[in-house]
């Protein structure tokens, strides 16, 4: 068995991977930056990950360069995916001996260990730890988080509610530091607005971000819920946080960066990501695009366009600046189409319903 480093920037998280590991990272980080990364994480031949998910997730959250890995080029396809299951499913399996974790517990006095999940409370008249794992209230039942915990405290802005924890600066471009996205080549037949998401029984259709930004605003403050939801369906856009002609520049590139993210956090969550192409004035140019593939599908919307001269104008502007840089092979065109040309590339139109009705 050989470990080698990699980049950690480098590996693949699986993109079907059955397991919502997000409640685990935070605890993993904090094991590693105690004991540190003792345990490898396992990819195929193409730097798939097999086994680490919630490793490699610590890992991008502690901004480390590098992880140990080890390549299972020995394992068949059908292998890989056995043993990917088996891994997640074969802990389940064990269970506590409460008595002699507690006994363990008592001899770590130099290390928190609540930050791992154990919180060992003393009781006044003898000593004895009260253990709680995973079940707060001691009502032996298993302990669900409300959705999602780490996201209630609004009075002042932690760095998890502004989701920098999730930022790699190894995976972004340009001077504001726009995270990067990989093509997405899949097209949708059908979208669904985000707001009517939760509704759906059908998950033969796609995610769009085409309504007013305080509808989705809530995936910005939640993401690890609301991509879990996401990840039911075909595919979603990158959201389209509003670029304004009138807004400050610099809210211009903060909606750019939080669309970006976003779409770098469901497409390392295993969804078909879209980009959703933003821009406003031509002084927009010099970031907007700034994080985005060449090839692959792109959408853009055409909602409001028609209703001015210079709306449309600053709509082809973008249009060409954009078919210029990214040269999409397919453009999923959302709304009306307005006689632009988008050169080599296919175009897939899908109406706006509110707009026919």
């Amino acid at each position: 068995m050989e470990v080698e480093y990699r980049a950690t920037s480098s590996l693949i998280p699986y993109k079907n991977n059955p397991r919502i590991n997000r409640e685990a990272v935070k605890v993993v980080a904090e094991s590693i930056k105690e004991f540190g990364f003792k345990v490898p994480i396992v990819v195929d031949k193409d730097g798939v990950i097999v086994a680490g998910h919630t490793r490699h997730a610590a890992a991008k959250r502690l901004k480390m360069k590098e992880v140990p890995v080890i390549v299972a080029d020995d394992l068949t396809p059908q292998q890989i995916n056995g043993f990917r299951l088996a891994d997640n499913r074969t802990a389940e399996f064990a269970e506590w001996d409460l008595g002699k974790l507690e006994i363990e517990l008592q001899g770590i006095d130099e290390i928190d260990m609540s930050s791992f999940g154990f919180d060992v409370n003393f009781d006044d008249d003898d000593d004895v730890p009260a253990m709680v794992l995973g079940d707060p209230d001691n009502s032996g039942k298993e302990y669900e988080p409300e959705e999602p915990e780490r996201r209630k405290t609004y009075g002042e802005y932690t760095d998890e509610q502004m989701n920098l924890p999730d930022f790699d600066p190894d995976r972004a471009a340009g001077f504001y530091q726009m995270p990067t996205l990989r093509p997405c080549y899949y097209v949708p037949d059908r979208l669904v607005g985000f707001e009517n998401m939760l509704a759906q029984t059908d998950f033969e259709q796609g995610i769009h971000f085409f309504i007013y930004d305080a509808r989705f605003e809530k995936l910005w403050k939640n993401p690890e819920f609301y991509i879990e939801k996401i990840s039911h369906f075909q595919c979603a856009l990158t959201p389209d946080f509003s670029l304004y002609m009138d807004m400050p520049m610099a809210m211009k590139v903060w909606n750019v960066y939080r669309a970006r993210l976003m779409g770098q956090m469901m497409q390392d969550a295993g969804i078909e990501t879209i980009p959703c192409l933003q821009w406003a004035e031509p002084e927009t140019f010099s970031f907007c695009f700034d994080g985005l593939p060449q090839g692959g599908t792109v959408a853009i919307s055409t909602l409001g366009v028609l209703r001015s001269d210079e709306a449309q104008k600053v709509w082809r502007a973008g249009a060409d600046e954009a078919m210029r840089r990214l040269k999409p092979d397919t453009v999923l065109l959302y709304g009306s189409a307005i006689g632009y040309d988008f050169g080599a590339a296919k175009v897939k139109q899908i109406k706006d319903n509110r707009m026919e009705r």
